[in-house]
């Protein structure tokens, strides 16, 4: 994206808020995806090259968690906007996405994403179909956070929502420089194939 150049975003993906803020702060730079209820029979595919990130408390549990974020959790529920609107701060661009079909590969990618490796395993066997969706993304800090109604359709076990109204992210401002960002996808790469 040029900068300075106007780009709207409606679509989002639904990820726990803890997992967000540690985006935020550069701490890790990929998540592990199998997919919402609704989206059981096709399992969780990258739909787009860029989406906004919508926090949510949803299925979250500590014990999910990586041990090293467990203390942020009541940080990142402190945050939680009034109830009814959700608070989007933050838009991802794909950097990479793996299909993973081989369980103890994702051990050595433990520093990247913000799952305990019991929650890790529990989505990599859900519904008897072994494997998870691993997405790198470069995650930009909006100009100025957005708070939107978070409609009935938002709401649910489902990855991902297409917002009412288009955010404007082209002041988007990165949270990890380039040569730190590209080193930390390459040793993705390297390790997931």
């Amino acid at each position: 994206m040029v900068a300075g150049e106007s780009a709207l975003e409606r679509s989002a993906l639904k990820e726990w808020a803890v997992l967000v803020d540690a985006m935020a702060r550069g701490e890790i730079i990929a998540m592990v995806r199998k997919g919402g209820i609704r989206e059981q029979r096709a399992g969780f595919s990258v739909r787009h090259d860029r989406f906004l990130l919508y926090p949510t408390f949803f299925h979250e549990k500590w014990n999910e968690i990586a041990p090293r974020f467990s203390a942020t959790l009541e940080e990142s529920h402190a945050r939680q906007p009034e109830a009814g609107t959700i608070r989007i701060e933050y838009v991802a661009d794909v950097l990479g996405t793996w299909a993973v079909t081989e369980l103890e590969t994702l051990r050595s990618i433990e520093g990247e994403h913000g799952m305990a490796w019991s929650a890790v395993e529990s989505r990599f066997h859900y519904k008897n179909r072994p494997g998870v969706q691993v997405i790198a993304v470069r995650v930009s800090k909006l100009a100025e956070p957005v708070v939107v109604p978070e409609t009935r359709r938002y709401l649910g076990c489902v990855s991902w929502v297409e917002l009412d109204d288009a955010i404007d992210v082209s002041n988007a401002t990165p949270v990890l420089d380039d040569a730190t960002l590209m080193m930390r996808v390459t040793r993705l790469r390297n390790a997931l194939g």
